[in-house]
C-alpha cells in the first residue's frame, strides 16, 4: 500500500501530479478543496459554512476540516493507497492527521508566488461537469467553452486576487511547522514545481521510487494546477 500526502502552495501542481500518480497506480486522491466544492455545488449546510467563509475572505477552519477529513478516509476505499491533496495545512492539522494515519512520504511542491499567481488566475472550471482547464497549459479547444460537456467555464468562486494573496500568506506562515512534524513520521521530498508538468512528475515518481510516467499522450492525466 501506498499512502502520500501533497502539500504547497495553490497553484504548485498538487492536483495535477496528484491525479497522475492516482490514475497510474490505482491509488485514490483525497482533496478537502473538492470535497469542499462538491457541497458548495450541492448546497449542503457544510457547503453554506464553506461559502460563507469564502465570501468573508475567511479560511474554512480546522474543525470543520478534520471533521471532513476523518470522514473521509475512515471510508476506507483506498485499497492500494491514497494520495492526499493539500492536507495538512497548520500544526493543528497535522497533529490530528498524524496521530491516526501513517504515511510513506511527503512530497513539497516548491514554487514562487509569481508563478502561483500567474498559474491560479488562469485556472478554469467547467460550471457543468467539474473539468479543470489552465489557459496557459491546457486550453479548451473553443474559448470559454468546455470540450468535454460544452458547459460554460468559469474561474474559481476564490481564484481572485484578494483572496489568493490570503492564501499565499497562509501558507508561507504555517508550511514550515507542518513539515516539521510531517519529517518525524516520513521522508519528505521537496520539488522544484516550477517546470513543466512531464518533468515535475518524472522527478516526483523518481524520489519515490515508482516507474517512469507514460510519454505524453499515453495515459497522463489531471489539467490545472491547485
Amino acid at each position: 500500500m501506498r499512502k502520500y500526502t501533497l502539500v504547497g502552495v495553490p497553484g504548485s501542481g498538487k492536483s495535477t501530479h496528484g491525479a497522475r500518480l492516482t490514475h497510474d497506480f490505482d491509488l485514490v486522491r483525497i482533496s478537502v478543496g473538492d470535497i469542499f466544492r462538491w457541497h458548495v455545488r450541492h448546497h449542503t449546510k457544510i457547503g453554506a459554512r464553506v461559502r460563507d467563509g469564502m465570501a468573508a475572505g475567511r479560511l474554512v477552519g480546522d474543525t470543520l476540516v478534520e471533521a471532513v477529513m476523518r470522514d473521509r478516509l475512515e471510508q476506507h476505499d483506498w485499497n492500494h493507497g491514497f494520495v492526499i491533496d493539500g492536507f495538512p495545512r497548520n500544526r493543528r492539522q497535522a497533529e490530528f492527521f498524524l496521530e491516526t494515519y501513517d504515511i510513506d512520504a511527503v512530497i513539497y511542491l516548491e514554487i514562487s508566488d509569481s508563478q502561483v499567481r500567474e498559474r491560479v488566475l488562469a485556472r478554469r472550471r467547467c460550471s457543468r461537469c467539474g473539468t479543470d482547464y489552465s489557459l496557459i497549459e491546457s486550453r479548451p479547444r473553443q474559448e470559454g467553452t468546455c470540450d468535454s460537456c460544452a458547459g460554460r467555464l468559469v474561474a474559481r468562486d476564490d481564484d481572485t486576487s484578494e483572496a489568493l494573496t490570503t492564501r499565499i500568506q497562509d501558507y508561507r506562515r504555517n508550511i514550515g511547522p507542518v513539515l516539521e512534524l510531517l519529517r518525524r513520521k516520513a521522508p519528505v521530498f521537496v520539488i522544484d514545481a516550477s517546470g513543466d508538468p512531464d518533468t515535475v512528475q518524472a522527478e516526483i515518481r523518481t524520489r519515490l521510487g515508482l516507474a517512469s510516467p507514460p510519454a505524453p499522450g499515453e495515459g497522463s492525466t489531471g489539467r490545472a494546477d491547485s
